[in-house]
């Protein structure tokens, strides 16, 4: 046996504890993450607390059509110019394709931005308007809670 092979097969077992070890963390962290959703949802220790799965829904779901409306909107904006740019110096133009739109309209109606994309041309405007409802619709969804503990 020779040296050479016995540092690949130690670097092949390395490499496999690795993978099961990441994955024994990925299979915790959603485990843990699943918890603390129920907790929180299912928590009733403040006085006031409510928790409507009809209005979570429909905010979940109403934000989903209005960010794949948006998609579409970028997709046919981008059919006759560019209207999406890697936001790098060369700022070479996102390929053409409905993924990037709705991954673009998805960072932006989540106000996530994560800033590899710019918007260009009219897309700019859209972007902006696209954000204010991603930033004003939960806003109103937790009022209208608020308001409907103080009216019962």
């Amino acid at each position: 046996m020779s040296l050479k092979w016995l540092n690949e097969k130690k670097h092949e077992s390395i490499k496999e504890e690795r993978s099961v070890l990441g994955n024994l963390l990925v299979f915790g962290a959603i485990i843990f993450i699943l918890v603390n959703l129920l907790y929180f949802f299912k928590n009733k220790e403040f006085k006031y607390s409510y928790f409507s799965t009809k209005m979570f829904y429909k905010l979940f779901f109403v934000l989903m059509g209005v960010g794949f409306s948006f998609a579409v909107l970028y997709y046919g904006l981008g059919m006759s110019e560019t209207v999406l740019r890697y936001s790098v110096p060369d700022g070479k133009p996102v390929p053409h394709r409905f993924s990037n739109y709705l991954y673009f309209s998805g960072v932006t109606i989540l106000s996530v931005g994560y800033g590899d994309f710019l918007p260009v041309g009219h897309l700019r405007f859209f972007a902006l308007i696209e954000a204010a409802i991603g930033l004003l619709l939960p806003s109103a969804y937790f009022m209208r809670m608020l308001n409907s503990k103080v009216d019962k």
